[in-house]
């Protein structure tokens, strides 16, 4: 058994829209809720447990909000459990203490009550309390429905459903045929991958696309009024923007990461230290428009799931100043110098290819 996982947009009609909000607004409450509770806790010296908040909420919920009745008691339940498990990994030294959650934040919260709690038919889900809700698509993956999460995201709503499959019934398990080569993947800013074998994608570049839309909306925005009507629009018009330049760069990495891995056996690609990269103030905004990290995440995720072996090689490994016809390692390589020239063997190489061909696993 494996577990996939399907983002799928949400068509609701106003009703259920206002449903939606609510039940991401009680969740939101019961989770600094308890917050409040664990941190009158410490104060007290008392460590309270999951447990102990839990029962703390439900005696004074209906006191503290008394519309609560009207909602789905998941949303508040998952959003305390989601609270326990910040505390564990603020515990472990993973995270940093947890903060509460404002309006202006993610809003988001978990539907279902366990396994097969939720329905899903075809174009449609049924949430608790809130029922049928019409969807953008099928789900692709068939078996035990787990975890649901409902979000909105520039006003649109968004339900994440986690499913429990066998790997022999999944769509993306494909035979594996042994003519494909192994290919190395350097990635960067001017072009998103190139490979081994010379096959280059392109880097979209949106936030540069859209950086001048952007400063102006937000220009616009900050000369609104707070919370009055066109301050509303305003804050739209920006997160609308800030929605596309995401969904440009979502495209072009799922259509490149698939394409790499349909056509190779075996895949090398290398270990970025990108907040290290992102030190850098003359290209910290690029490196951040690119994406890298997920990029590669999207290689390897995609890879396991056929099967394709994915070497990664060492972050201190100098890829680029390397040679791949006699291994000489250049001690100075700038940036500006696109093409690779070896001074022992003479050999001549696009940087970019010359550094794939030394991540191409052998």
């Amino acid at each position: 058994m494996s577990l996939r996982a399907q983002k799928i947009q949400l068509n609701p009609n106003n009703k259920q829209a206002t449903l939606l909000a609510q039940h991401c607004g009680y969740a939101r409450v019961a989770y600094n809720a308890a917050l409040s509770s664990f941190k009158s806790g410490l104060d007290d010296g008392n460590w309270k447990t999951l447990y102990d908040i839990k029962k703390e909420f439900n005696a004074r919920k209906r006191e503290i909000f008394p519309w609560c009745d009207e909602m789905s008691q998941n949303a508040s339940k998952n959003a305390i459990h989601h609270f326990s498990d910040a505390v564990k990994r603020w515990r472990s030294g993973q995270n940093r203490f947890p903060k509460p959650k404002n309006r202006s934040g993610k809003q988001s919260y978990q539907a279902d009550n366990g396994t097969n709690s939720v329905r899903v038919e075809r174009k449609r889900v049924k949430l608790p309390v809130i029922g049928w809700v019409r969807m953008t698509e099928e789900l692709r993956w068939t078996g035990d429905i787990g975890r649901v999460v409902v979000s909105r995201k520039d006003d649109k709503w968004f339900v994440s459903i986690l499913v429990s499959t066998d790997d022999a019934n999944t769509m993306v398990q494909v035979p594996l045929f042994d003519d494909r080569p192994a290919v190395g993947v350097d990635v960067g800013i001017n072009t998103l991958a190139t490979l081994s074998d010379g096959t280059t994608y392109e880097n979209r570049r949106p936030l540069k696309v859209y950086l001048r839309k952007l400063r102006r909306a937000g220009r616009t925005l900050s000369r609104k009024t707070r919370f009055s009507s066109n301050w509303h629009k305003a804050r739209k018009r920006l997160a609308s923007i800030h929605y596309r330049i995401s969904c440009i760069r979502e495209d072009s990495h799922h259509k490149a990461s698939t394409s790499i891995v349909r056509k190779a056996s075996a895949i090398g690609i290398e270990t970025l230290n990108v907040s290290g990269m992102l030190k850098n103030r003359k290209l910290a905004k690029h490196i951040a428009d690119a994406a890298l990290s997920r990029f590669l995440t999207m290689i390897k995720y995609k890879a396991e799931r056929r099967g394709i072996p994915v070497t990664e090689a060492s972050m201190f490994f100098a890829s680029s100043k390397t040679c791949s016809a006699c291994g000489h390692k250049k001690t100075e390589l700038n940036l500006s110098e696109r093409t690779y020239h070896c001074g022992e063997c003479g050999f001549t190489c696009d940087r970019d290819v010359n550094a794939a061909i030394n991540l191409c696993p052998v």
